[in-house]
C-alpha cells in the first residue's frame, strides 16, 4: 500500500477521491470482516491505541501551527477563532442534544459521546488545508486553525462527560461551578502560553546559534519531535493541555520566520528552517494518516456500521455543522461560497478515534441499557468517521476546484 501510494502520488491530486479513501478499505479488509489478517480489541488495547492515536494527533496539530503564517493582529485570524470555539461549543450541544433525546442517552454519556465527535480534524481531505502558507485565503485557513484549536478545546468536554460518569480522574472538571471553569480556562491559556513561549525561545535560541556561531546547523527533524515532546509534556505537568500547546508552539515557530523575513535578519536561516521543519513534518503527517485510517478500517470491520451512527452522521452534516457554522460566522466578512464550503467541511477523523479510546480506558464497561457503553459507542463513533472521511473525500476535489475558478473569476 505504501508503495502503490508513492507512485500514485501525482494522480491523486486529479482523482476526485482522497487518500484516507483508499486506506479506510483496506483496512476493513485486513479485519475481522475481511480476511481476518488483524484483529484489533478497542477496549482491551485502548492504552496502545490512545498512544499511537495520540502521536498522530500531535504530529498534525504542530504541522497546522506551521502552515499559519499570518500575524496574530491580523483579522483573519477571527475566524478560526469563532470555529474552534463557538462552533465547537454549539456543536457539542447539539450533539449532546440528539444523545440524550434521540438515542437515550443519561447526560453524561451524551456529553461524552458529543466531545468525541465535535473536533473535526487537521489532516483529511488535504485539499481544504492551508497548501502554501504564504496563500491567506480565508476558507482555507479557517478550516486549518479550527482544526488545530479545536482538537484542544474539545478535552475539558470530554473530562466533564468522563468527571459525570464517575471517573475519579475527572472529577474536578464537575466539581464547583467556579473551580470547573477555572480548570476549563487554565488548561486552555497555560497551553497557549506554554507552546508559545517554548516556540519562541527554543526558535530564536537555533537561529541565534546558527547566525553567530554557525551551530546547530540542520537536524530539524530532531528539532521537530523535540519541540512537540518539551511544550506538550510542559503543558501537562502545569495542568494546561498539550494539544493546544503544540499547535501554538507550531504557529511561535513561523511567526519567528515571518518576523525575521519582515525585518530582513536571519530571514534565510529562518526560512530554511522552518520549510525544512513543515516538509518533515508533513511527510510525518501523511504516514501518521496512513496509520490510523488504516486502523480505523480494522476496528469498523470487527464491530461493523451503527444506524445510530449513520443517523448522527446525517444530522452531524446537514444540520448541525450549518447551523453551528452559520450561527458562529454571524457579521463575519466572508462570501457566501466561503460560508457554505466552511459549513460542509467538518472533516471527523483522528482526533475523535482519539478520544474514543482515550474515554474506551475508563467507561468501557459502563451501561448503557442493555449494552456496555464500548459496544454502543465503537460502532458509533467510528461509523460517524468514516462517513465523513467517505463523503468529504468525495467532494473536497470538485468542490476546491470549483472554488478556486470563482476565486479566479472575480
Amino acid at each position: 500500500m505504501l508503495i502503490a501510494m508513492a507512485m500514485m502520488e501525482s494522480l491523486l491530486h486529479t482523482l476526485p477521491f482522497s487518500p484516507a479513501m483508499l486506506y479506510l478499505p483496506v483496512g476493513y479488509v485486513l479485519g475481522p470482516g475481511g480476511f481476518g489478517l488483524i484483529d484489533l480489541d478497542p477496549v482491551r488495547h485502548a492504552g496502545e491505541l490512545t498512544h499511537l492515536t495520540e502521536i498522530a494527533l500531535l504530529i498534525s496539530l504542530f504541522t497546522v501551527g506551521l502552515k499559519l503564517r499570518l500575524p496574530l493582529n491580523d483579522a483573519r485570524w477571527w475566524l478560526p477563532v469563532r470555529l474552534g470555539t463557538l462552533t465547537m461549543l454549539l456543536t457539542i450541544g447539539l450533539l449532546t442534544a440528539v444523545g440524550y433525546f434521540l438515542l437515550g442517552l443519561t447526560i453524561g454519556p451524551a456529553i461524552l459521546l458529543a466531545a468525541i465527535i465535535a473536533p473535526t480534524d487537521p489532516v483529511l481531505a488535504s485539499d481544504v488545508q492551508v497548501q502554501d502558507p504564504a496563500d491567506y485565503d480565508r476558507l482555507a485557513f479557517s478550516l486549518s486553525g479550527e482544526g488545530g484549536m479545536n482538537d484542544g478545546t474539545t478535552f475539558p468536554f470530554v473530562m466533564i462527560g468522563l468527571g459525570l460518569m464517575g471517573v475519579p480522574m475527572a472529577a474536578h472538571f464537575t466539581g464547583s461551578g467556579i473551580a470547573a471553569v477555572g480548570m476549563v480556562l487554565w488548561g486552555i491559556v497555560a497551553g497557549l502560553l506554554c507552546g508559545w513561549l517554548v516556540g519562541r525561545r527554543v526558535g530564536r535560541l537555533v537561529l541565534y546559534l546558527r547566525q553567530r556561531h554557525r551551530l546547530a546547523m540542520g537536524m530539524e527533524e530532531f528539532l521537530t519531535l523535540g519541540l512537540i515532546a518539551l511544550s506538550f509534556g510542559i503543558a501537562e505537568l502545569i495542568h494546561g493541555i498539550g494539544f493546544v500547546a503544540v499547535f501554538a508552539t507550531g504557529v511561535a515557530m513561523r511567526r519567528i520566520e515571518h518576523k525575521a523575513t519582515s525585518n530582513d535578519s536571519g530571514a534565510a536561516d529562518a526560512a530554511s528552517m522552518t520549510k525544512t521543519l513543515l516538509g518533515f513534518n508533513q511527510q510525518l503527517e501523511r504516514l501518521a494518516e496512513f496509520v490510523v485510517v488504516l486502523l480505523l478500517g480494522i476496528l469498523l470491520s470487527g464491530c461493523g456500521l451503527s444506524r445510530e451512527g449513520l443517523l448522527v452522521a446525517l444530522l452531524l452534516l446537514v444540520l448541525i455543522r450549518p447551523v453551528a457554522v452559520n450561527l458562529s460566522m454571524l457579521g463575519a466578512t466572508v462570501t457566501r461560497s466561503q460560508r457554505l464550503l466552511i459549513s460542509w467541511f467538518g472533516i471527523r477523523g483522528i482526533g475523535s478515534l482519539y478520544y474514543l479510546v482515550f474515554a474506551l480506558q475508563y467507561v468501557a464497561s459502563v451501561p448503557l441499557g442493555s449494552q456496555q457503553l464500548s459496544e454502543r459507542f465503537v460502532p458509533l463513533v467510528l461509523t460517524v468517521v468514516a462517513v465523513s472521511i467517505m463523503a468529504h473525500g468525495l467532494t473536497s476535489t470538485p468542490l476546491m476546484q470549483w472554488y478556486r475558478r470563482r476565486r479566479r473569476r472575480i
